[in-house]
């Protein structure tokens, strides 16, 4: 039996370590370019090198995007970027483009993984890329996950499939509607989400008008049939999301890591355990969730027609810790302001999050503050130790 390895995103090196200390098996970034995030704080050099060394010493893998749509001089410039890749010892690549596979395969011995961007949805599709070297097939998120079973039994091809995050509308790697409506290409990082906003729909009745979010998709949340991924051998589950917030990116790789840990060691989720992942998972910013196309096809009861996010116990990231000091004090690198007063839970690696009343906190000069700001350290007195990397999270009110 396969457990998959829970793949989380990492938008920054600081992500990256979070999702590590939460619990993913492995994290998922991109350089400067190359890839389809260009509005992520993405990976210097020097970050590429110390992201590798922390996740590779908590025995987590690293995979490097590049899977964006390139053109010869991007090819030409790729090489000394592969290569450094390689003297990393990066794990894999996840690349869409048969230029970058032939570039990756002439100038290291990473391993390839072909992106969703790719949209390969059969068997004959993954059987051709297995063909050209590719370790991996990351499945369109088209794709059912029994089809997905089917594709593993005949190819013998890892497979990952999407298990959570936001949903595109158009077929994976194929939406140009970004170029059009931004003038920024979605298929070489550029992606404005034009899909998001509201349009005004007409028909023939010019009276018969109205506005819509009908491109709008809900989210995706397979953690109520994560069973059938483990059933159908699938060897990754991933976590979209490199562009959203630690909290985000703790609260994924903290959940499904614990799941799958139930079930490698019960067999099963008959557990009370499964009510509380879920409730987790509201607590994160989010739209109406669905299973999307990983059971039935997406249909129009997927559509998230609505402005707002959807969260009816919504929580933003306080904060990280830094430090923690004589096991008196927390230093916090503020994320997002709150007071005295105000309730912090402490989001653990293994255990319950931990409530933490804001009594008293000073600067690090030992001056009482009573409200923080962002990107500010300040100590904050809790009988809890907090590890260092751990989120703090806040209840907020719509």
């Amino acid at each position: 039996m396969i457990i998959p390895e829970v793949l989380a995103p990492a938008g920054n090196l600081e992500k990256l370590k979070v999702a590590v200390d939460y619990g993913a098996n492995a994290v998922y970034l991109g350089g400067l370019k190359f890839g389809l995030r260009s509005a992520a704080d993405n990976f210097t050099y020097e970050e590429l090198r110390e992201g590798v060394e922390y996740a590779h010493a908590k025995d987590a893998l690293v995979y490097v995007v590049l899977n964006g749509f390139l053109h010869d001089q991007d090819l030409e410039e790729l090489k000394d970027f592969v290569e450094y890749l390689d003297a990393l010892n990066v794990d894999a690549v996840i690349v869409s483009d048969l230029g970058v596979i032939k570039t990756v395969q002439r100038y290291s011995s990473i391993n390839v993984h072909l992106s969703t961007q790719a949209s390969c949805l059969n068997s004959y599709s993954a059987k051709l890329w297995k063909n050209m070297g590719v370790t991996r097939i990351v499945l369109g998120r088209e794709v059912s996950i029994e089809e997905a079973r089917n594709i593993k039994e005949n190819v013998d091809i890892e497979i990952e499939m999407f298990i959570h995050g936001s949903m595109c509308m158009a077929y994976s790697g194929n939406c140009v509607i970004s170029n059009f409506t931004q003038g920024r290409d979605s298929n070489r990082g550029g992606c404005a989400h034009s899909c998001r906003f509201e349009y005004s729909i007409q028909t023939n009745n010019k009276q018969d008008k109205k506005k819509s979010y009908f491109m709008s998709s809900k989210d995706l949340n397979g953690l109520s049939v994560l069973e059938n991924f483990i059933h159908a051998g699938i060897d990754s589950v991933k976590i979209e999301g490199r562009m959203k917030s630690h909290l985000y990116t703790a609260t994924m790789s903290k959940v499904y890591r614990q799941a799958l840990d139930y079930y490698r060691e019960h067999g099963n989720f008959l557990s009370e355990q499964m009510y509380e992942w879920e409730q987790e998972l509201a607590k994160v910013t989010h739209r109406s969730y669905a299973p999307a196309n990983l059971i039935d096809k997406a249909d129009s009861t997927t559509i998230y027609n609505e402005r707002e996010f959807n969260s009816q116990d919504q929580y933003v990231i306080a904060g990280n810790v830094v430090d923690t000091i004589n096991n008196e004090f927390l230093v916090i690198h503020v994320k997002s302001s709150f007071s005295v007063g105000d309730q912090l839970e402490l989001l653990s690696y293994k255990d319950e999050a931990k409530r933490i009343p804001i009594k008293k906190m000073y600067n690090l000069n030992g001056k009482e503050v009573m409200k923080t700001n962002p990107s500010t350290l300040v100590k904050v007195s809790s009988s809890f130790v907090g590890d260092k990397n751990s989120v703090l999270r806040m209840r907020v009110s719509k």
